[in-house]
């Protein structure tokens, strides 16, 4: 027979939340206290993406949840990237996406449905405040309270990207996952942009750290900023505004540590690691912490050391495998001027295997009218 235990988790992003929920599922003798340093309808950015088969990671052991989030999400099964003016549809790459407060409220809801009610609005100061707790877990992001002062323990290392980045909104619809590249006196710019409910989209605008510069972003308000995005994107926008939420330029921060867990205390989600947006798994590798966590504590219901160590023995292959994905990901975009110098189809096909998971082979399997049209290309241009 197991033992009550007391766990305190620290953030109610959707790691924190589906944790909760799947622990108090497995264990109801388990006294879970969330606290959120946010109020319940707040948050920053639009919408999340998740790769691939979107939340099919939930079906086989929370059928229930994954039949309430997928019917909302916006789904497609191309993604498209616009450079010097050309359209080019590579098909077979989905993808799926939802707005983080939809999200966010979606998995409360699962949460209230245990037993558990968030406590928001409350930032801790420090972690004693969970002394008596047998867990404290660490879902509270980048800037994680539970990791500070304990980056020895933990193993913690920080980088940033060169890169500038802000995230945005705008009410203009895009049919698939668009990445548009534009040619500008400063330098080269991006936008990530995908539609996450039916009237609005996600508009990610990103570029190296000397376009910023010599563009003079960094001498802006973050109104006469977003102006300046919506003219250099006319274009694409379509006369539709940018929408700021907190949208403000920032790096990305690289974040991973070592040890997973340091005494009583776990790390999940961007606590833990942080993947690069651009290949859209930072949401799905929390869930996915969230449900290894909680399998592994039910697995060990007398024993969270081992529990902890089993945790981390089988997730931290798998989450190593996407960060370095991201990774590579991430360097593609760093040198993006470099590549955009490619032509068209040479742009795209260098984009869509720029994380080294898919080559040449696989594109003929997934996307064969992406591949004909860029063989096509290269047979025109004496390249084959």
């Amino acid at each position: 027979m197991s033992k009550p235990i007391r766990v305190a988790v620290v953030g109610g992003g959707p790691a924190g939340l589906y944790f909760s929920y799947l622990l108090k599922r497995s264990r109801p003798d388990a006294e879970i206290q969330v606290v959120e340093q946010n109020p319940a309808d707040a948050t920053f950015g639009f919408g999340v993406v998740f790769s691939d088969r979107a939340l099919d990671f939930l079906k086989d052991d929370d059928g229930e949840t994954h039949a309430i989030i997928a019917p909302l999400m916006q789904t497609w099964h191309d993604l498209t990237v616009i450079h010097r003016g050309r359209t080019i549809p590579i098909d077979g790459v989905g993808f799926a996406a939802i707005g983080r407060l939809q999200l966010l409220q979606l998995l409360q809801n699962r949460l209230q449905t245990v037993g558990i009610e968030p406590v928001f609005k409350r930032r801790p100061t420090s972690i004693s405040e969970f002394e008596n707790c047998d867990l404290i877990v660490g879902a509270d992001g980048v800037n994680s309270i539970v990791r500070k002062g304990r980056e020895h323990a933990f193993e913690t290392k920080i980088t940033e990207s060169s890169n500038r980045f802000a995230w945005y909104g705008t009410p203009k619809r895009f049919d698939t996952l668009t990445q548009t590249f534009l040619e500008t006196d400063w330098g080269g710019v991006t936008a990530h942009h995908y539609r996450y409910a039916p009237d609005m989209s996600t508009f990610i605008i990103e570029m190296r750290a000397g376009t910023w510069e010599r563009a003079g972003l960094a001498n802006l308000t973050d109104e006469e900023s977003k102006g300046m995005c919506e003219r250099i994107f006319a274009d694409t926008l379509e006369g539709q505004p940018l929408v700021a939420n907190n949208s403000v330029w920032r790096r990305f921060p690289r974040i991973c540590n070592e040890n997973w867990s340091a005494d009583n205390m776990v790390l999940v989600g961007d606590a833990l690691h942080t993947a690069h947006f651009s290949i859209g798994s930072g949401t799905r590798l929390a869930m996915e912490d969230a449900i290894a966590l909680a399998k592994a504590i039910t697995a060990h219901p007398n024993d969270m050391r081992e529990a902890l160590t089993s945790y981390q023995q089988h997730r931290k292959p798998i989450v190593e495998k996407i960060v370095e994905a991201a990774d590579a990901s991430l360097r593609w975009y760093e040198c993006m001027d470099e590549h955009m110098r490619l032509e068209p189809y040479e742009f795209a096909y260098s984009y869509i295997t720029r994380s080294g998971r898919v080559d040449a082979r696989r594109l003929r399997q997934i996307a064969p009218r992406f591949m004909d049209a860029y063989n096509a290309q290269r047979n025109c241009s004496g390249r084959a």
